[in-house]
C-alpha cells in the first residue's frame, strides 16, 4: 500500500497490483490524484482510466524518464 500517495500525483509509476479477484498484476500508470483509499490514474498499457484501491497496491517504484 502507499504510505503517501499524494507525492506521486503527476507522476509516473510503475506498481505491483492484485485485485479483488487476487490476480496480481504489473502496471505501469500515470496518477491523476489519491484519496485515503483509492488512487485514480491511467493505464499506460492499455490507455484508460482505472481506480486502484490502495490497499491492492503490493509495491511501487517511481519512473524516471517515461517516453
Amino acid at each position: 500500500m502507499i504510505a503517501d500517495a499524494n507525492k506521486y500525483i503527476g507522476k509516473t509509476i510503475e506498481i505491483i497490483y492484485q485485485d479483488g479477484q487476487d490476480q496480481i498484476t504489473q502496471r505501469l500508470i500515470y496518477v491523476y490524484a489519491a484519496t485515503e483509499r483509492h488512487v485514480k490514474a491511467k493505464c499506460l498499457s492499455s490507455h484508460a482510466p482505472r481506480l486502484f484501491l490502495r490497499s491492492g497496491i503490493l509495491a511501487i517504484q517511481p519512473v524516471r524518464n517515461y517516453a
